[in-house]
């Protein structure tokens, strides 16, 4: 199943969180005492972080400046989502909310960069490589111009297109498998008169020229109109009144790409979707969502420090085992996609001993040491430990994670670590492997 692209504009939110008991003596205006400071992708990078942490393969292209908090968003992006960067005018969109206790007192916004228009012309090899490969795409339009440049990246996707709009950026391209657009949104696309979210949804549909357009509405759902079709209220699960309604949208979008993407129908999808976006609310929405850089800070190096703090913070540890001879894209895209399972990942080496009696005399090609080295310069590894048995069975008694995963399609068949699993009673994935990239094959290309 091919990776959930998002096309979109990233911002970065930052939430400066403390206690306010007193007022400014020289203005009437609460005092705030920071207590911390948290950031996060904002726009299309939350959609595709929350995405992520679904378990999916995430591809975000987005433009991102060449700035502090640029490389900050990159930091904060590519240890859990496949990045594909393209030019930024002007500096990285940069959005401050103060919150004291929960609410939001004030929103400070910062940066005017927007995508580089550059003549239309030949699209670059990684982006067509990137949608020849997509299981479905997500447009999240926060007007900054990269969704102007999905129109020409999308031109006969053969793929579930959803489009997330903005009342700053265009209309959607025509033929998208389903529009989002907010109320606010669907109001500001009905100038001659607004007569509620199901006059909205049959009216855009006719002429946004999609499949379906679903026009969310709060705390109550959302509504969606077919094309040709009937229209369908779809209510929240959950209600959550009074929280933050931060990052939903996002939320909504994202999951309903995903249903799209593994087989749900347009109301499967929607349905799906607003039942993610309102246990996000519920949650707390975008003020909830912690990042590598938040959570760990200087992250400990030795694999029992990092299963001890993740067990003590309540956390899922996550951990794989192989050789990572000659490291290579499969193994990176496994390792990111096993790192968003949970919230944090050992990476169990096999030794150099260990290689050579399974692979043979000629390995590894890359001595352990610098097959460690390596595997930590990952920002979605958080620790390795190397093993000298032909099995990581001793390591996975040791480290105790609550899922192990292994690259490839090992269903129904009986692993040597199986045992000591089910003992545990840790979960056991299978994560698809990406084709034609082996050590063997790389090897082969050298010799």
């Amino acid at each position: 199943m091919g990776p959930l692209v998002v096309i979109g504009d990233t911002l970065l939110d930052v939430d400066v969180e403390g206690d306010s008991e007193r007022l400014c003596p020289d203005a009437p205006v609460p005092v705030v005492d920071i207590a911390a400071e948290r950031a996060r992708p904002g726009g299309a990078g939350l959609a595709a972080l929350l995405a992520a942490r679904d378990g999916a393969e995430v591809v975000l292209i987005t433009a991102i400046g060449d700035d502090p908090d640029g490389h900050r968003l990159c930091a904060l992006l590519s240890e859990e989502v496949e990045l594909v960067r393209l030019p930024l005018n002007g500096g990285t969109v940069r959005k401050t909310r103060v919150r004291s206790r929960g609410q939001t007192m004030l929103r400070l916004d910062s940066g005017d960069g927007v995508a580089r228009s550059d003549p239309p012309g030949e699209i670059p090899e990684e982006i067509t490589a990137v949608l020849a490969r997509a299981g479905a795409v997500l447009v999240s339009d926060y007007g900054r111009g990269v969704a102007g440049l999905a129109r020409e990246l999308l031109r006969g996707a053969r793929v579930p297109v959803v489009w997330d709009p903005h009342p700053r950026g265009g209309p959607p391209m025509p033929g998208c498998t389903l529009v989002t657009p907010s109320e606010a949104e669907a109001r500001m696309w009905c100038p001659d008169g607004y007569r509620g979210p199901d006059h909205a949804a049959r009216r855009l549909v006719r002429e946004l020229r999609a499949a379906a357009v679903a026009v969310t509405t709060g705390g109550n759902g959302a509504t969606l109109a077919v094309q040709g079709g009937p229209l369908t209220r779809v209510p929240p699960p959950v209600t959550a009144a009074g929280q933050d309604a931060c990052g939903a949208g996002d939320r909504f979008a994202g999951a309903a790409a995903l249903a799209l993407r593994d087989g749900a129908d347009v109301e499967e999808a929607v349905t799906i979707g607003v039942g993610e976006a309102s246990r996000f609310v519920e949650r707390g929405g975008a003020a909830t969502v912690r990042t590598q850089e938040q959570r760990l800070g200087d992250r400990p190096r030795t694999a029992l420090e990092v299963a001890r703090l993740t067990r003590a913070q309540g956390g899922r540890l996550i951990a794989t085992g192989g050789c990572f001879d000659l490291l290579h894209a499969g193994h990176v895209s496994l390792l990111r996609r096993a790192r968003a399972l949970g919230d944090a990942l050992v990476v169990c080496v096999n030794s150099d001993d260990s290689v050579r009696r399974l692979k043979g005399p000629s390995r590894p090609v890359v001595d352990a040491r610098d097959r460690v080295e390596v595997l930590r310069a990952l920002s979605c590894v958080d620790a390795v430990l190397v093993f000298e048995e032909d099995t990581p069975a001793e390591s996975i008694e040791l480290l105790r994670p609550d899922v192990w995963v292994k690259g490839g399609d090992y269903e129904g068949e009986v692993l040597p670590e199986s045992e000591v699993l089910e003992r545990l009673g840790a979960e056991f994935v299978a994560l698809s492997t990406l084709p034609g990239r082996s050590t063997s094959n790389l090897i082969r290309e050298i010799q």
